[in-house]
Formats: structure tokens, sequence, C-alpha cells
């Protein structure tokens, strides 16, 4: 859908400028617009207790990440690199939640070291650790129909989480170990629209918590829901009921656990930063070839989604074109080597022309952060409008040094020592 009608207003007094000035493309980023989203879920809980961490895999900027955390978001990391994230933006302990997948106990030990909540995605992880966390979680695989996405996994093909028939043991092992406060988190959802189908997973998860509850003999000191919550990308598609989803969730828990208020966890990315990003372009060719071709300056490594997910959509819109222009059927394509390199297939719009500046929409989440180098095509800049209209360069496009710079030229010879065959 497109960006809202107060970013687009303040983008047409600053695009024209920038694309001239500064060059084309570029993502950018709403400021008020995220910080908006933000208090939006916060309030949504109201005083029950709950906490949400910005799921850094989303939009992994500096820039951005210190401006959620200065108005009060947790981190959720998932990764050595975005760990580090969180201590430049000043995130530390609890306010982090640490939830990998295939973790090396090196990983593992970098989250422990900083205090983090830990979620062990497999048993395997929790056995070799020499220590536990203060808090020991598992996560749970999809096992039932709830909102489970193919993204995620279904029940039985997920490579996520200890299947539901081992949770108790996990957790008996775990207090076997000493552990004494326990959380449990669970997953199942991707850009998820469906309010009852987003309530029904926390309803499965819920049910699984009390059902470890009483098989290994714990009580759990929070719910981790995770994130997964969508946006309306498509024309038509209504904005995901926050209100109504933090509403059922804080019944669920009151209802699961009586008079005991169970610690509510987040771990929203894309309904947060998601909507707040636009990604401009310029059109380089408009060409026939069957129907018409729209070519951008920007390609898929700006913007991985439409090309790698199948039925992904962005709004595309030409802010500056006019309304009298006629409209044609296109596909809009970056340069890649691909025939997948494409922003929208079939598309009715109005006819381009070159030189003229396009947005691709809600780029604000998994779209920078996913970007890739093939064929040299290199990253292109990250700006943040800020509230007064100034804008601010928090990640530079890419140059031809930096795609090199980690090539060794003419080679390094490797020191190692050869084990003989046994």
């Amino acid at each position: 859908m497109p960006a809202s009608p107060a970013f687009l207003e303040r983008l047409a007094r600053v695009v024209p400028d920038l694309a001239r000035g500064y060059g084309t493309p570029f993502h950018v980023y709403d400021a008020a617009g995220i910080l908006a989203s933000h208090r939006a879920v916060v309030s949504a809980f109201g005083d029950w207790p709950a906490r949400q961490h910005f799921a850094v895999k989303a939009l992994p900027n500096p820039a951005v990440l210190k401006l959620l955390a200065e108005a009060g978001s947790g981190l959720d990391c998932s990764s050595p690199a975005e760990l580090l994230l969180a201590d430049a933006a000043g995130v530390t302990g609890r306010d982090i939640v640490f939830t990998s997948n295939n973790t090396t106990r090196a990983e593992y030990e970098m989250a422990l070291a900083r205090g983090c909540l830990v979620t062990f995605d497999d048993v395997a992880h929790m056995d070799r650790a020499q220590r536990l966390p203060g808090t020991v979680a598992f996560r749970v695989a999809p096992h039932t129909g709830g909102a489970s996405s193919a993204l995620m996994g279904a029940a039985g093909a997920s490579k996520f989480g200890v299947p539901r028939g081992r949770l108790a043991e996990a957790y008996a092992r775990a207090r076997a170990r000493g552990a004494r406060s326990f959380g449990i988190h669970g997953m199942t959802c991707a850009n998820e629209l469906d309010l009852a189908r987003a309530l029904q997973a926390a309803r499965d998860l819920v049910a699984t918590a009390l059902e470890v509850e009483r098989e290994a003999g714990i009580t759990f000191d929070y719910v981790n829901v995770g994130g997964g919550l969508g946006i309306p990308y498509r024309p038509g598609e209504a904005p995901f009921d926050l209100a109504g989803w933090a509403a059922g969730l804080v019944g669920l828990l009151r209802e699961a656990f009586g008079g005991r208020q169970v610690r509510l966890v987040t771990e929203l990315g894309r309904i947060v930063t998601g909507p707040h990003g636009v990604l401009v372009t310029t059109v380089v060719n408009r060409l026939d070839k069957g129907r018409a071709i729209v070519g951008l300056d920007a390609s898929m490594s700006a913007l991985m989604r439409p090309g790698f997910y199948e039925n992904a959509w962005h709004h595309v819109t030409l802010p500056f074109a006019g309304k009298e222009r006629p409209r044609v059927l296109a596909d809009v394509v970056g340069s890649l080597c691909e025939n997948v390199d494409r922003f929208a297939v079939a598309r009715e719009m109005p006819d381009t022309r070159e030189g003229e500046i396009v947005y691709i929409h809600d780029t604000g989440a998994h779209g920078a952060a996913m970007g890739f180098t093939y064929n040299g095509r290199l990253r292109p800049a990250e700006l943040l409008l800020m509230p007064a209209d100034g804008v601010l360069e928090i990640r530079r496009a890419e140059t031809f040094s930096d795609y090199v710079a980690t090539v060794v030229e003419g080679g390094r010879p490797l020191e190692f020592t050869r084990h003989a065959a046994e």
C-alpha cells in the first residue's frame, strides 16, 4: 500500500532536490512514522507487563536502532553482528532477546556474556552449553494449524524450534541442571494480517505452555509470541488489528494463568518500520517487449522481496507524473542478469519517461536488510527523514572500494597444522 499521506507530503518537499543533488537510488525512512508505530505497539498492551523487542533483522541500521532504543524499545537479535549493533545502540542485558537458529557455541557465549534473554532453538544447543542463562527458554517448533506459515515451515517440516513431544523433557533437563526461571517462545506467523489466525497461534502457544508446566513441574515467567505481524502491501488489504491482537493476548494470558501476570514478550519488526520506508529510484529505460518495460536504476540487489518471495507485492508510484498520463501494463525491472529482477509484473501504471522518479513503497523492513551485490550491483544509500524535514544520511551508497575491500591481493598463504590420517 502507498506510504502514509503525511510521509508522502514530506517526501515531496525534499525528494526532487535529493534526486538532483544526491542521486538515486536510495531508501528513505520516516523517523516520525517509525516512532509512532513503536508507541502504538507499547500502548496497545495497557498496564499488562509486556516488552517489545524490535527485530533487528528487519532494519539493521544503527541510527534506526538507536532511535527506537531511545524511545524505550528492546532489541531482538539473532547473530553476533546484531549483538554488536545492540551494543552500539546502548541496549544491554535483558533488553535484548537472542533468538537464533543453528547456533554455534561462540554465538551463545556472546549472548550469555551480555545477559540477554536467550532462546534455545534446540535441546542440543542447551546440552553443549557449559553455563545456562538466568532464564531458560526454548522455541516451540510449529506443531498445529494455527497461523503456520510456509516461510516458517509447517508442522514436522520446519528447521525451527523443539518438537512439541520433546519440550517437557527439555525443560525438565534444564531444571535438573539448576534452572529456576523459564520462558517459552513460539513464532509461526510471517506477514500475518488475519487477526483470528494470529490469535490462534498465540492460543496454541499458551496451551502448550500450560501443558509443559504440568508435565515438567515448572512455571513460566514469560511467554514470547515472537513477531510475524504483517502490513497491508496490496490494495484493498486492511491494516492488522494491533489493538485487537494485544487485547486478545492479554485475555488469553489472564484466562490461562489466573492470578499470575505472566510477562509478555514480542519481537515485532515489519509492523514497526515496514510502512515507513520508500525506495526512491529513477527510470533509465522505457522499452517495449510484448508489454511495457520500465527499467530503473535500482535492482533486486536493493529490494529482494518481489523476486525472492512468490506473490510479494510493493506499491509502485510516479509521484511527480501528473494525472493526465495514459496508463499502461508494465513490468518494472532492474539490471541484474536474472529474469526475476522485477519490482512489479504486469502492473497498471501511468506511462513513464526516462529520468522520472519512481517510489517503491513499504521498504522499511526486509528491504535494505536483504540487499546483496550480485553482478556488482552495489547496495544503495539509506536516508532518514526527520520530523522537521531534515534528512540524515545514515548509510552511504556502496562503492567499488567496498566491493573489493575483503579481497586479498595476490593471496595470503595460510599456516595450519596437517594431521595424519588415522
